[in-house]
């Protein structure tokens, strides 16, 4: 089958990590990909390195017609039979791109509307009626997007991420600890996420000031960076934390290139979101092994079997994350076994190999309905 991946920048997230990963594998199967992005970014050499045919199309501008006719005749040319688009401006693109020819468009969504702009729920409400299929990355998220656009149950279907998980098992190891100048006696903790109202890490550094004046000795790790869109919740997390004296033990460095190894030297990872559809970054923790406490967000429920394959808390509740945290310091031995056994779980759930098999399905499923 050849196979088109329609995505905007190559810039680093979950979307592209994904998308990645899934081509780094899928080259194995009886797939054929060819990858046509409209912008370059910091993923862009990885991309390359996967040995996928890489397209570059850079529209001038939203609605491009020229670029509309040089994606038909690279979707021709290349004899594609699915165009994968990741965003609903690639679908509709597509859409335009495909019109008279027999290839089929599949569509996955990969988050919630919320920082949609107007035309992109505009563009959604056309395109999600035209295209062969629409993907989702969890049931709560689809049962969202049915409920408010009125998506066709017929043209949906729900593929949770898949992890290359073999990325954690060759790290290249670099010192937490010695980076930050942290103490052994410390509990080393972290998360990972740029920084976004709908992530919460505010609630984290609530907690932390918590653990703090229980006088609990630690170190916590940031990985995420300030974002363009909303500079301002860096700023709220880093003067919250400045306002009451944790600086010299809360880090904020910044995006990391090294999540497995940082996840790999962490005692306990810690996340707080409303936003999420999925998970990847909790995923890749649960996998290290170690304990994970993340909130009780309906898409959190769903895909660690309501919460018995992690340490759920009340959502924007650091009182309750504190008391979740404490009772895993009383009982260490009890949540590394337990920790270890979500790891197996996570494994067999979750793997890219997984995701691609079930990908295939759905390619198979489109191509001949």
């Amino acid at each position: 089958m050849n196979i088109a991946f329609l995505l905007g920048s190559l810039n680093r997230g979950g979307t592209e990590t994904l998308l990645l990963d899934t081509l780094r594998h899928i080259q194995e199967t009886s797939i054929k990909p060819t990858c046509i992005c409209r912008m370059r970014g910091l993923l862009y050499e990885d991309f390359v390195k996967t040995g996928v045919k890489m397209i570059e199309l850079k529209p001038r501008h939203q609605f491009d017609i020229k670029y509309i006719f040089k994606l038909r005749r690279a979707i021709r040319k290349q004899s594609i039979q699915i165009t994968h688009a990741q965003q609903p401006l690639d679908a509709l693109y597509a859409y335009l791109a495909c019109i008279g020819l027999k290839t089929k468009l599949v569509l996955t969504i990969h988050g919630y509307d919320y920082n949609y702009p107007k035309i992109t729920k505009q563009i959604l409400k056309f395109i999600h009626k035209r295209i062969n299929l629409n993907i989702f990355v969890s049931h709560s998220q689809k049962r969202y997007f049915v409920d408010k656009y009125g998506f066709s149950e017929s043209k949906t279907k729900v593929l949770y991420n898949g992890i290359s998980f073999s990325k954690f098992d060759n790290i290249k190891h670099h010192s937490i600890r010695e980076e930050f100048n942290i103490p052994e006696d410390h509990l080393l903790l972290g998360s990972v996420g740029n920084f976004n109202p709908g992530r919460d890490q505010l609630t984290i550094c609530r907690f932390l000031n918590l653990l703090n004046q229980k006088g609990i000795r630690f170190s916590f790790v940031f990985a995420g960076a300030q974002t363009k869109a909303d500079p301002w919740y860096w700023d709220e997390c880093t003067g919250y934390c400045k306002a009451n004296d944790l600086s010299q033990n809360v880090h904020f460095p910044g995006l990391r290139n090294d999540i497995p190894n940082f996840l790999s030297q962490l005692d306990a990872f810690v996340y707080s979101t409303d936003h999420d559809t999925f998970g990847i970054a909790v995923i890749e923790a649960m996998y290290m092994g170690i304990p994970v406490f993340i909130n009780n967000w309906k898409v959190f429920e769903e895909i660690t079997d309501q919460g018995r394959h992690a340490n759920l808390y009340q959502t924007r509740n650091e009182k309750d994350l504190n008391i979740k945290f404490l009772d895993f310091l009383e009982n260490k031995e009890f949540f590394g076994e337990k920790a270890r056994l979500d790891r197996v779980w996570v494994k067999d759930q979750y793997s890219i190999q997984s995701h691609i098999h079930n990908l295939l399905k759905i390619y198979r499923s489109v191509l001949f309905e």
